[in-house]
């Protein structure tokens, strides 16, 4: 029975808010976002993060900026409440990171508010402001109180007073991990600030100032040893300039979750210019890897709108096509430039002894590596190719090769996969340690009883697994492990299906994620190369290998089956 229709009304002001202030505030994390912006545009030189529960019971922002005086506190609560712009088109000059004052609104209609300010650090004041626990709204309530120069916000009991959103926020160690990459974001674009993260009492991270961008990025998410193989790269235009920090072969990913791109110290969204790095530096990485690296646009406001987004992780360009340019030419000639360089360098050694002592070199081709082992580098002797011969590639998937009087129709993709799969059975798969742990939870006993039985298991197939008060946590993971937080449970659960042959089920789904696929770009001599290593695959009863999945890696046909089927003998 269809309901029947009912009469529009308006909502009370008090409902509309919280609504509105739940597509601003919609996790802890974007309350460490709203805050941290607030603190870098006061002027902050040092800045404190600190969360509880993942920052659903505390999440709070301390600055040594400029402050606020009492009539400041007043009115920076209430909606659309800001000092950075006066007029619709002061949007178009925007020059901060914060504009539109609807943060610390948005943050005390969804919990209790408490923002302790001062300009000198003798004159301090307390507002106290927000819903928090209490059904309705609570008067603010202004006091004298004491500081040192700059302000701290403090958001409490996020959605206690909204059960209906508060029940989707994640546990409180899955928050945790968003409100430690909201920071990292907003650390990596200032390197000149301080910056520290507590946690439940616990300081995780203490990033002092440095004199660049590169080592703020070698700084946050690198070893010390891995930041020497960190460059950077200026280019500009019309109204912008661009710095690009990129990792040498050296530092190569299976993924991409180490690139970013920036427009104006703000983090965004913008797939182009990511594909910008990608193919300013195709050709020079292992096949199937990608570069790790951030690219900071700093552009005139006046030819960017940051206005498009809610959170302001969206930015349209006046003119993408020409920053997409600066970015893939900067890094084509970076490379050229240091080829060349490597060349010259190499030619006035003395002996081979004397290069293998050479500190690596960025962008020096490398070869595709088939296993979970670090790519080796091309070098002047030829490896055996089983009698092949190259002869190109076809619809981007398939490797075409010539072998006596046949011709090989090869996936490079299923190829590839059976590669690994022997790889990953043959050797013990090399582990790497996870910068934040992902916390998650089953959704049955059954899936706790297979986690409880196999932890051991998983651990020597490099998945390492601990339970803390009732919550999983996934603390290690396979080398270039690509998959999102989500999809990473999933596989790993959907291992309970695999009976006896859970190592066998992991080396296939290893192998599967790791290949190259479709589309991915393959030179001849890498394409070359894996057909050789193709070939040298065990056969399935005197027929062509076959990938983990059971297809078939080639089709072949033969001289004189290909003259017949054009009518030529």
């Amino acid at each position: 029975m269809r309901n029947e229709p009912q009469k529009i009304r308006l909502l009370p002001p008090e409902e509309a808010r919280k609504i509105a202030a739940g597509e601003v505030i919609e996790k802890p994390a974007a309350l460490v976002r709203e805050f941290l912006d607030n603190a870098i545009d006061a002027g902050g030189r040092n800045i404190e993060v600190t969360i509880e529960e993942g920052g659903i019971r505390l999440t709070e922002v301390a600055d040594d900026g400029m402050g606020m005086d009492k009539e400041d506190l007043e009115l920076c609560w209430l909606t659309h409440a800001t000092s950075k712009i006066r007029s619709l088109d002061d949007l178009k000059t925007a020059g901060t990171l914060g504009f539109r004052g609807e943060a610390l609104s948005a943050a005390a209609a969804v919990s209790s508010l408490e923002i302790l300010s001062s300009k000198d650090g003798r004159e301090a004041w307390k507002l106290s402001a927000g819903g928090g626990s209490s059904p309705g709204k609570r008067p603010p309530v202004l006091e004298q109180s004491r500081r040192t120069r700059g302000t701290s916000v403090r958001a409490m009991g996020l959605y206690d007073a909204i059960p209906a959103r508060k029940r989707f926020l994640k546990r409180a160690g899955s928050e945790a991990a968003s409100c430690r990459q909201i920071y990292n974001e907003k650390a990596l674009a200032f390197p000149d600030i301080a910056f520290r993260f507590t946690q439940d009492g616990v300081l995780k991270s203490f990033l002092p100032p440095v004199s660049s961008l590169r080592e703020r990025f070698g700084q946050i998410f690198l070893e010390e040893s891995e930041s020497a193989f960190l460059h950077e790269i200026n280019a500009g235009g019309a109204g912008f300039r661009v710095s690009i920090i990129a990792g040498g072969p050296e530092l190569s990913r299976q993924d991409r979750r180490l690139q970013f791109v920036y427009a104006n110290s703000r983090r965004i969204q913008d797939y182009s210019l990511l594909q910008a790095l990608e193919y300013g530096l195709q050709g020079w990485f292992p096949n199937g890897t990608h570069p790790l690296g951030v690219i900071f646009v700093t552009i005139d406001p006046a030819l960017a709108d940051f206005n498009i987004h809610p959170a302001k992780r969206e930015v349209r360009f006046a003119d993408p096509g020409a920053i997409h340019h600066a970015v893939s030419s900067a890094l084509r000639n970076f490379c050229r430039v240091r080829s060349l360089q490597n060349s010259s360098h190499g030619a006035h050694k003395g002996t081979e002894a004397s290069r293998e002592n050479d500190s690596p070199s960025f962008l020096i081709p490398a070869s595709s590596s088939f296993t979970a082992e670090e790519p080796e580098l091309y070098t002047t002797p030829e490896p055996e190719n089983n009698g092949l011969r190259y002869l190109g590639r076809l619809f981007d998937l398939f490797i075409l090769v010539e072998k006596e009087d046949r011709l090989f129709i090869i996936d490079q993709h299923a190829a590839h996969e059976r590669i690994l799969y022997e790889g990953f059975i043959n050797k013990p798969i090399p582990k790497q340690e996870l910068l934040v742990s992902v916390p998650f939870s089953t959704e049955s006993e059954e899936d706790d009883r297979f986690l409880e039985e196999k932890l051991e298991e998983l651990a020597k197939l490099s998945v390492v697994i601990n339970r803390n008060e009732g919550e999983w946590n996934i603390e290690a993971l396979p080398c270039g492990w690509k998959l999102s937080d989500r999809e990473t449970v999933e596989e790993i659960l959907r291992l309970k299906t695999s009976g006896e042959n859970l190592a066998e089920h992991w080396a296939a789904t290893l192998a599967c994620r790791g290949a190259i696929k479709e589309g991915d770009f393959l030179d001849g001599k890498s394409a070359l190369k894996l057909a050789a290593e193709a070939f040298s695959l065990p056969s399935v009863q005197g027929s062509s290998p076959r990938c983990p999945h059971g297809r078939p890696i080639w089709f072949e046909i033969s001289r004189g089956e290909l003259l017949r089927a054009v009518k030529r003998s």
